[in-house]
């Protein structure tokens, strides 16, 4: 039997993938449709994630001088044979990728963005005993790769005219024009606002790309990928033919991002084409330009995971690498009409926005509105079709972003209400008194402060499962409480049992969702189904002296509680 070729898991550079047997999702065809519609500078914004890294890689072997042309044998570019005859390794390329860009300060994310630069340069050491170049220019070209103790030294005159030097000594050397990739552009940016040092970065970033990009003369093309388009800052104004090439835009649309066909391939390929509504279930939805595409990153990782094990479930893949601090900011802002908004989202509904995708940083924090944009711009939104102007459908792409919506929800809710000591101590007091009109009280304006799971396509059991990890998230700041959830008790599983050590109290709780809204009855059924199971036999055998059992009802944002002592 054939070996299968390996999936490429966080892998970026093409040479490794196409060189050392791992499987390629063939996006060639982004070259061919750059080379027919480019502009002197050419911008590509799309979700994290999602291929920018590993194609800018590509187009680099694929224009690079002394590139290995092997690399795109039997890929779809290797058909336009005039297109390879004309451009393939006809170029010198400066490449960087400005991801690993970041500090808690401006001097140490400057020393990343040296480091950086100063690699980049030392690729073309040839230039040192070019016979094309005069001394001058090589004891500029020292300057930029000069290093002590390790560290590159490179003032900030010269790493601010760093890519228009080199770019100059590459034409002067092969007489040939630059090519000029820079990805992830505005993760310098982002980690500046994050970390306080924003006005800097921009006024660095901005100097540095005016001298790349704007009044470059040995430019030939350049290609920049990001989240956000920040021309606001002033960092691409007053280029000349610039291309935007955003997720709305139909062209490149089937280029970031794996298509279904894509996915279906991949599936069979590893034998794994069961599993093919799960994977669109929970990775498709994101819509760009006029294609639906799946989160590249989501797919090869499930796929590793089903090869070693078959049953495995599908998982949060791509939020623990996007980093998820702007939903927390946005949850954080969100007022009643906001919550509401995302009750729809949850629930698969759509919302129309308007979508600015021109924004500084400093802009975000500004009003809500914004942060919907942003939302959508890196990849926690997807649209699904303009309605007129600027405005756009709104939607949750898939089941795992909206899990993650869920999981960040109720990490907001847990702390926001941990700031609330003094209804927590009323709330645990009611509890143990068996007091239910007042626990109904507390638990019912929670529920109202927070958001529901209003989904008539979710199961009852999940939406139980919703409101029962809600009263955890209060249990959790009982200090002294011994708070244990599915646990085995009787003759079955307890939803929530709690042991109060200080009263030796126990207290057993059931969760029912009313589905037709009747709270009464709901909660009757909860304290049968306690009465039946035996679910407080372990508080007895743990010593609790008093058992208080309790039906609890939800229905949206309402709450019934009955309780039998």
């Amino acid at each position: 039997m054939t070996e299968k070729l390996k999936l490429p898991i966080g892998l970026e550079n093409f040479e490794e993938i196409r060189k050392s047997g791992f499987y390629y999702v063939d996006k060639t065809k982004l070259i061919e449709q750059l080379l027919e519609e480019w502009g002197k500078v050419n911008l590509f914004t799309r979700p994290r994630r999602f291929g920018k890294t590993l194609n800018m890689s590509m187009i680099r072997y694929f224009f690079e001088v002394g590139t290995d042309k092997t690399l795109f044998d039997g890929l779809y570019i290797s058909q336009n044979e005039k297109l390879c005859e004309q451009y393939m390794g006809k170029f010198p390329v400066i490449f960087l990728s400005l991801k690993s860009v970041e500090g808690l300060n401006f001097e140490s994310a400057k020393y990343r963005l040296c480091d950086l630069v100063g690699k980049e340069a030392r690729r073309f050491m040839f230039l040192l005993d070019s016979d094309n170049l005069t001394e001058e220019d090589k004891n500029i070209y020292r300057a930029m790769i000069a290093m002590q103790d390790g560290k590159y030294v490179m003032s900030e005159d010269i790493l601010i005219s760093s890519l228009q030097i080199l770019s100059e000594l590459l034409y002067k050397h092969h007489g040939i024009k630059t090519v000029i990739l820079i990805d992830e552009y505005d993760v310098p940016l982002d980690k500046a606002f994050q970390n306080g040092y924003y006005r800097e970065m921009v006024s660095l970033i901005r100097a540095m790309f005016g001298l790349a990009l704007k009044t470059n003369d040995f430019l030939q093309f350049a290609v920049l990928t990001g989240c956000l388009r920040i021309a606001k800052e002033s960092i691409f104004t007053g280029l000349n033919n610039f291309n935007v090439l955003s997720v709305m835009s139909p062209q490149f649309d089937e280029c970031f991002g794996f298509t279904d066909e894509e996915v279906k391939e991949m599936l069979a390929y590893y034998g794994l084409s069961e599993h093919y509504e799960q994977m669109k279930q929970w990775y498709d939805g994101y819509l760009f330009g006029n294609i639906l595409v799946y989160c590249p990153w989501d797919v090869i990782n499930h796929c590793r995971d089903l090869r070693v094990d078959s049953d495995a479930f599908p998982e949060d893949y791509w939020s623990n690498t996007s980093g998820n601090g702007i939903v927390r900011r946005f949850i954080d802002k969100a007022n009643m009409q906001t919550k509401s908004e995302i009750e729809q989202l949850i629930a698969g509904e759509e919302i129309v926005k308007e979508i600015r995708q021109e924004l500084t940083y400093d802009e975000l924090d500004k009003t809500i509105d914004n942060l919907w944009s942003v939302l959508f711009t890196t990849g926690y939104l997807t649209q699904r079709g303009r309605v007129d102007g600027r405005c756009y459908r709104l939607a949750i792409p898939n089941r795992e972003i909206r899990e993650l919506f869920i999981t960040q929800i109720r990490e907001w809710f847990k702390d926001s209400v941990g700031r609330d000591r003094t209804t927590l101590d009323d709330f645990a007091a009611a509890m143990l008194r068996g007091d239910e009109s007042q626990v109904e009280k507390i638990f019912g304006d929670y529920l109202w402060n927070t958001i529901s799971i209003r989904d008539t396509a979710v199961s009852k059991n999940r939406k139980e499962n919703f409101y029962h990890g809600i009263l955890l998230g209060l249990f959790g700041f009982m200090d002294n409480w011994i708070v244990k959830s599915n646990v085995e008790s009787g003759i079955g599983y307890s939803d929530i049992l709690i042991e109060a050590f200080d009263c030796r109290v126990g207290i057993v709780i059931e969760m029912k969702y009313a589905e037709d809204g009747n709270l009464d009855a709901a909660c009757k059924k909860a304290l049968g189904q306690i009465e039946e199971k035996s679910y407080e036999a372990r508080l007895k055998e743990d010593g609790m002296r008093t058992i208080l059992k309790y039906g609890i009802a939800c229905y949206k944002k309402n709450c019934r509680v009955a309780v039998k002592k």
